[in-house]
C-alpha cells in the first residue's frame, strides 16, 4: 500500500487554486480523462467555478496502436469537452499522476486542436519523476516514489473522496 494520502494532496492543490481565485486571476481548469477530470470536477465544485474542461488524449497517444480498443472505450466514455474559449486563455491542465510526461504531451496536442492558449500550467496530484520528456508540474500535491514495476491508480469513492491504489504494470 502506498503511504500517500490522496485527500491530503487534493487539499493542497485546492488551496493553491483558491489563492489564485481569491487574487482575481482568471483561469480555466481542464482535467485529463479520467483521473484528472475527476480532480477538475471536484475543484470546480469546491471553488464554485462555472465549469471545467475535460481532455481525452486517446487519439494523440504515441502508443495508440497498442492501446487499440481500450483507447476507443475511454474516448467514448469521457470525450474532450472544453466549455470555454481556448484562444488566449490561461489554462491549468490537471492530471492525477505525472510519470513520463507522454500523456501530458498528448493532452497539449489535443488542447491545441481547439486553439492557442495564452498560458498552460500543469497540476498533478502525484509526481513520480521518471520523465521521458522535458515536462514538469507547476502544482504538485505530493512527490511519490513507486517501484517501476507498479503503477499508481487514482480511485474515487461514492462520496467523491480520492485514494491511490498500487497495481502491477502490465506492459
Amino acid at each position: 500500500m502506498v503511504e500517500m494520502n490522496a485527500e491530503q494532496s487534493y487539499q493542497k492543490l485546492l488551496e493553491a487554486i483558491r489563492l489564485r481565485k481569491d487574487s482575481k486571476e482568471v483561469f480555466e481548469l481542464a482535467g485529463l480523462a479520467m483521473g484528472g477530470a475527476w480532480i477538475a470536477e471536484r475543484l470546480a465544485t469546491d471553488l464554485n467555478l462555472p465549469h471545467y474542461g475535460v481532455i481525452n488524449v486517446a487519439f494523440h497517444r504515441d502508443d495508440y496502436a497498442e492501446k487499440g480498443m481500450t483507447a476507443l472505450r475511454t474516448a467514448s466514455s469521457m470525450s474532450t469537452n472544453l466549455p470555454f474559449e481556448v484562444n488566449g486563455a490561461n489554462i491549468i491542465l490537471i492530471d492525477d499522476v505525472l510519470l513520463t510526461g507522454r500523456t501530458v504531451r498528448a493532452a497539449l496536442n489535443e488542447l491545441f486542436d481547439f486553439g492557442r492558449p495564452a498560458q498552460v500550467q500543469l497540476m498533478v496530484l502525484a509526481n513520480r519523476e521518471k520523465r521521458e520528456l522535458p515536462i514538469s508540474a507547476d502544482f504538485v500535491g505530493e512527490q511519490v516514489s513507486v517501484p517501476d514495476n507498479q503503477i499508481l491508480v487514482l480511485e474515487k469513492d461514492d462520496a467523491g473522496k480520492f485514494s491511490f491504489q498500487l497495481e502491477a504494470r502490465t506492459a
